[in-house]
């Protein structure tokens, strides 16, 4: 039986955290470290929570999930494949769908939160 222990605080500074840099493919700009703070991830795989963060730079994005984002801090230009663009800022909470395809820009370093939902839940090593 689950009970309030097993409520989900996103902003503590728990869980394992992973930091990275984007491969050579999707970058079109910058070098950035990216760092990804899991702090919730469904038995089934397909649902997930946590705060994600990068440094400057610009790379292509192909959303196989939904995600709902809320900006904590820095400066984003998302970009579609029409050429449209949405800038995203601290206290901004959005949605990007399930196939979306474009850019994403960090401007100014950036942190968010992210909440996401796959379709199909993600391979391990995938």
């Amino acid at each position: 039986m689950l009970n309030v222990a097993h409520i989900v605080d996103l902003m503590k500074d728990e869980g394992e955290v992973t930091q990275y840099r984007l491969p050579r493919g999707l970058l079109l700009a910058g070098n950035p470290v990216q760092t990804l703070r899991h702090r919730y991830i469904s038995p089934c795989g397909q649902f997930s929570s946590g705060l994600w963060e990068s440094t400057c730079g610009l790379w292509t994005v192909e959303y196989e999930e939904s995600e709902y984002c809320e900006m904590l801090s820095g400066v984003c230009v998302v970009r579609d494949a029409l050429g449209g663009e949405k800038i995203l800022r601290a206290g901004d909470r959005f949605v990007i769908p399930h196939g979306f395809r474009g850019t994403w820009e960090v401007v100014e370093a950036c942190q968010k939160i992210f909440v996401s939902y796959a379709p199909q839940a993600k391979q391990a090593g995938a």
